[in-house]
């Protein structure tokens, strides 16, 4: 016992000095690195549901701690304030969900601000400064959207959007490098992330980009009367087959493995990769999202049901519609309405490795006897009765109308 609390102890100590060195680096950029004298903004761009980090470039020695500032236009009255003065937030990136707001997707660590799983409407402008409205550095983030992503399948004989050139600025696409492979020892794909870009001599000069007159599309440089025709070009993605081979690698990452419920030990099912297994039942006619443990939008993630191969260039949203089975642009798996067909294992690869297992069942629940004193028995013999009633009363003035109307016309004696 005591080797082991020695053993923490020094581990405790170890870290605390790593940290002070990580704090005392941190402050030796601060140091080189002097804060401009008028604010300006950096154009940053990402693809919705990303994860991004945005440092605080530059601040005064003396300060300790940051507050960020979000406004979606600049000298706007509705300003979020995102602070941190409590102690760093750390907030586990599995936990967050896209629809959550702002306040509930940032942390604050060594002053930077993480935002995760961005959305459109964080796009706009932050701030880095204090809580008196001191500002020190500011970005100018664009977050474009994948709801009408253009996809190119290169193995197709696809083709990437072409440059647009007007008379004021031209349109263009900046494409990432190529993902990993995203299985290894079969087939697998490729992605490319590519975003929109607009060139022209009319950028806001306020805006610094890395380029020359060149910012993100969705960009606050932009001039206004740019708008209609920019909104037209949408970020784009392009996909293309390749053969990696696997790596020496018996087990899966230590990491992996606090995303199941069992895991399955060398030997005991032959007929299955040895991978972290899942177990997960869902009701009938109702809508699932699985998640690969560990990935980001930008990795390379790739999906099996069993022995098949979910390609994207096949379940890719929107390459059929309607689609029961999909694959969104963020690498999660979605199942609409699921069926007692859809029950198997999903099988996820992430960066080219295979990774974790999803046995799914579905429930179904057994028919209910129902009671005459149920609420819905008790409507239904009651709407069956009224029923029964009018149908009745119709058919017996159906057969005793001739004989009114023979009563009505009958002569009266005089």
């Amino acid at each position: 016992m005591g080797t082991r609390l020695l053993g923490a102890t020094m581990l405790l100590s170890l870290m605390d000095v790593l940290q002070a060195f990580a704090i005392e680096k941190k402050g030796d950029v601060f140091k080189k690195t002097a804060c401009p004298a008028f604010l300006i903004f950096e154009n940053v761009a990402y693809l919705a549901d990303m994860t991004f980090e945005l440092p605080c470039k530059c601040k005064p020695e003396e300060t300790s701690s940051v507050v960020w500032y979000f406004q979606k236009k600049l000298h706007s009255h509705e300003t979020t304030v995102l602070t941190d003065f409590n102690g760093t937030v750390i907030v586990d990136s599995s936990d967050v969900r896209a629809g959550s707001d702002l306040l509930k997707r940032f942390s604050i660590r060594m002053f930077s601000l993480i935002v995760f799983r961005a959305q459109v409407r964080d796009s706009g402008h932050y701030l880095c400064g204090t809580k008196d409205g001191l500002f020190f550095y500011g970005y100018d983030v664009d977050v474009q959207p994948t709801r009408h992503i253009t996809v190119a399948f290169l193995d197709n004989d696809q083709h990437v959007q072409e440059d647009y050139t007007g008379k004021e600025f031209t349109l263009f696409t900046t494409f990432w490098d190529w993902t990993r492979c995203d299985r290894c020892g079969v087939r697998g794909e490729q992605r490319r992330i590519g975003l929109c870009y607009v060139q022209s001599a009319q950028l806001q000069p306020r805006y610094r980009t890395a380029l020359p007159n060149v910012t993100s599309c969705g960009s606050r440089a932009v001039p206004a009367h740019f708008g209609r025709l920019i909104h037209r070009r949408s970020p784009e993605v392009a996909v293309r087959s390749c053969l990696a081979p696997c790596p020496e690698k018996e087990l899966p990452e230590e990491g992996v493995q606090s995303i199941s419920n069992i895991v399955y030990k060398l030997g005991e099912k032959p007929h299955l990769p040895r991978v972290p297994i899942q177990y997960h039942r869902q009701p009938p006619k109702t809508d699932l999202v699985i998640r690969c443990p560990g990935a980001r939008p930008e990795h390379a993630v790739a999906w099996d049901k069993g022995s098949m191969r979910l390609y994207r260039s096949h379940y890719l949203v929107g390459v059929r519609k309607p689609m029961k089975l999909f694959i969104d642009h963020g690498n999660h798996l979605h199942l609409r309405g699921v069926h007692r067909r859809d029950k198997g294992t999903y099988f996820c690869w992430r960066e080219g490795e295979l990774v974790a297992g999803f046995k799914l069942s579905v429930l179904f629940e057994p028919r209910r006897q129902r009671s005459p004193t149920d609420p819905e028995s008790i409507f239904v013999i009651r709407a069956v009765g009224i029923s029964f009633a009018v149908v009745i009363g119709i058919f017996f003035l159906i057969h005793m109308s001739p004989y009114i109307a023979w009563v009505f016309k009958k002569p009266t004696k005089s």
